[in-house]
């Protein structure tokens, strides 16, 4: 029997990704962990390997195919000792093959052209080899395959040859009867004509005068997931000034003194005061589940990361017992690989806690959204010189606005509290990171 490789879940929550490249192609031999072919998801872009050896038979979903559900077949693949006469009249999802009506039940030769009669009709008693994709796309678009030249193995028509009839004199279709094409409202050009235009229209911008781009899988997924955090969840906000001119020296201290190659950034001390302050708060280090509060061991600092399209969030795992160069080091391959969306579903899924750092673009206070099923993230605005009052006397310090947002099902007002004044006093005597 056909093998089908079906699209992967690459994570969790992993409902549909884009098929963006094949390694294989129709008629290739693979062997268990040879690459098929690369999947992107709204984070990242992954190979995928067969788990099973045999000869690709057909490829279901071309390259540059986007929302492509999971567990939807994308290519079969034949046994040893299978040839492709076993994919006649199979259908991908697990049906068997069809049976053969008896007039077309015996073996012809390969195609290489369309067969007809000397009249020019088509002669439906040759069998037609063709893909199960493009069998079905030809049944919808009402073309008749006997039509169709194959450019798949052996003159098999696979899916690109039905999708070009339009364009080949050699096809026609098999009906003249006047059919109605719905418009499909994910496209581009469906949305300009029966979606976006429409609701734009109502709210007085009249078409032509923007560009509509369609969402991306990355983007419909941060569209759902924060729309569904910002309403699902009870949240408010706690935010405090960290004065961090101490903070700074020592981070100019430390970098004079690392090695070739580390240079430790605020960023990366804000992780690891983060993580220590949640070792000494437990009760925040914590995430809602609808049978109980979980409370985690170790604590898991998510750092969120902009890339083209949207964001990202890798992880530093057990952050508190990594030392500032380790943290460093970490972070800065894990941001250059979430800029190359080659992260792994492991390295940004998960966390105990998230840090959104909008300082170095100059914002002195935001409210990030929290990160289910994280119980709080922190907003870093940018330092600046404010004054402040010593001692009774007019000063200059170096200032932070932070905000932290907090899961109100998880962590309280005064467990928030409490975090920040450990976190505080962490950041403004920094030589405690280090205890």
């Amino acid at each position: 029997m056909p093998i089908e490789i079906l699209m992967p879940a690459l994570s969790p929550t992993m409902e549909e990704g884009t098929l963006t490249k094949w390694l294989v192609k129709e008629g290739d031999t693979v062997n268990s962990g040879d690459l098929l072919a690369e999947i992107e998801t709204d984070k990242a872009t992954m190979e995928i390997e067969a788990v099973e050896e045999g000869v690709v038979a057909s490829i279901l979903v071309a390259e540059g195919t986007t929302a492509v559900k999971v567990n939807a077949p994308i290519a079969v693949l034949l046994e040893d000792g299978e040839d492709q006469s076993v994919m006649d009249g199979y259908m991908p999802g697990g049906s068997a093959p069809t049976q053969i009506p008896s007039s077309i039940s015996k073996p012809t030769p390969p195609l290489t052209s369309a067969h007809t009669r000397e009249d020019g009709v088509p002669d439906n008693s040759k069998r037609i080899k063709a893909s199960p994709l493009a069998k079905r796309i030809a049944k919808e678009s009402n073309l008749d395959l006997a039509q169709i030249i194959g450019s798949g193995p052996n003159g098999r028509i696979i899916k690109t040859d039905v999708e070009n009839a339009g364009t080949q004199t050699q096809m026609a279709p098999l009906a003249a009867t006047p059919t109605t094409v719905p418009v499909d409202t994910t496209s581009e050009v469906g949305m300009l004509r029966g979606g976006s235009a429409e609701y734009l229209e109502k709210l007085g911008i009249p078409l032509g005068s923007y560009d509509l781009e369609p969402l991306d899988g990355m983007r419909r997924i941060i569209v759902k997931r924060l729309t569904e955090s910002a309403r699902d969840i009870p949240h408010f906000p706690l935010n405090i000034d960290l004065e961090i001119d101490a903070l700074l020296t020592m981070r100019k201290e430390l970098n004079s003194q690392a090695p070739e190659g580390v240079k430790v950034s605020v960023n990366d001390m804000l992780i690891r005061a983060c993580a220590l302050a949640l070792k000494q708060v437990p009760n925040a280090n914590a995430s809602y589940t609808p049978d109980g509060i979980a409370y985690h061991h170790n604590a898991d600092i998510a750092v969120a990361v902009a890339i083209d399209g949207g964001l990202i969030t890798p992880i530093v795992r057990e952050a508190e017992n990594k030392g500032l160069s380790i943290i460093s080091v970490e972070m800065k391959d894990l941001a250059a690989r979430a800029r190359d969306r080659k992260l792994k579903p492991q390295e940004f899924q998960g966390g105990t806690f998230s840090i959104s750092n909008l300082g170095m673009m100059g914002i002195k206070s935001f409210q990030s959204i929290i990160n289910q099923p994280q119980g709080m993230i922190l907003s870093v605005g940018a330092g600046s010189p404010r004054p402040v009052v010593k001692d009774g006397e007019l000063a200059v310090a170096t200032l932070m606005t932070v905000t932290l947002a907090c899961d109100h099902r998880v962590v309280d007002g005064a467990i928030g509290a409490e975090w920040l004044k450990v976190f505080k006093r962490l950041i403004e005597q920094p030589i405690t990171m280090m205890l």
